[in-house]
């Protein structure tokens, strides 16, 4: 089960700027007769209505769209050939590494990684890991990584001219307690432009990676915050083509998490298996 985010930076992508980086996958779509937002938004309506017509004649259809051609890119990020089975001991050997050494508390709050404030609003995300029956996963790596208030992560691939934030790095991590549940710190990030087609903008998102017992076995997927308008105009979310699949990959407003003073409050509960469960990245999307 495991997969890699469609838009942004890998695990133990944040490295420096002596390294090479390889182009983004939607650059090598990109030219002068780019399709302009309301034909990728048009595009989206039309395949979400064509995918109802095929679930209504009995066809049973994933919950995301494979070579969904409103996300140009996907057409590069899919696996083409037959997916095989790997040693996990081996893989293990040679996959991104976040760190060697334990999960300490203070990763978890990712305005207190450096010496200074990081700008934009702070927020608190909570919630719980669950099983389709809605027990708790306990003791789960849970990691995350974003871009800042301004839209920009920290890395090579990303130099559209939003300011980079001294004091944030935009990656946490913590484990989950015996009642599944986990608590980050964090700054509400920005949205930011990509490359899909003219005036492209991914909504503001959190990615989360839930790793169960290896690496093999990881799980990612994105929190979004509720009422974004671009929700309608981005292919990626868009991908899911039922809204109430797409409505478990927005966090909610809890005004009971909400620090006095201090940061607004999210809950995102994630379910990995199941009717119910949350959407996760294809296996093999890269």
């Amino acid at each position: 089960m495991t997969s890699a985010q469609p838009d942004a930076p890998e695990r133990g992508a944040f490295s420096s700027p002596a390294e090479p980086t390889a182009a983004a996958p939607e650059s090598l779509l990109a030219s002068p007769d780019m399709p302009s937002q309301n034909q990728i938004t048009q595009e989206i309506v039309d395949y979400h209505a064509a995918a109802q017509r095929r679930v209504d004649a009995g066809e049973k259809l994933p919950i995301s769209l494979h070579d969904f051609p409103p996300y140009r890119s996907s057409l590069l990020r899919h696996p083409t050939k037959n997916l095989k089975l790997v040693d996990p001991e081996t893989i293990e050997l040679w996959s991104p590494a976040y760190g060697q050494r334990d999960v300490a508390a203070i990763e978890a709050d990712l305005t207190l990684q450096h010496t200074g404030e990081p700008q934009g609003e702070r927020i608190t995300v909570r919630g719980r890991l669950l099983d389709s029956w809605g027990r708790p996963v306990r003791n789960q790596l849970i990691e995350i990584w974003q871009a800042n208030a301004a839209g920009r992560y920290i890395h090579q691939r990303d130099q559209h001219p939003a300011p980079l934030d001294p004091n944030f790095t935009g990656a946490g991590r913590t484990i989950t307690d015996d009642n599944g549940e986990y608590l980050f710190t964090t700054i509400k990030p920005g949205p930011y432009p990509w490359k899909n087609h003219v005036n492209a903008w991914r909504p503001a998102h959190i990615h989360f990676s839930i790793f169960g017992s290896g690496f093999t076995q990881r799980l990612v997927t994105q929190m979004y915050f509720p009422g974004d308008p671009l929700f309608p105009l981005d292919p990626i979310y868009n991908t899911i083509w039922r809204q109430e699949d797409r409505d478990r990959l927005i966090g909610i407003y809890d005004h009971d998490l909400s620090v006095p003073e201090f940061s607004m409050g999210y809950r995102f509960d994630i379910v990995v298996d199941g009717p119910d469960a949350t959407w996760f990245e294809p296996e093999g999307e890269h």
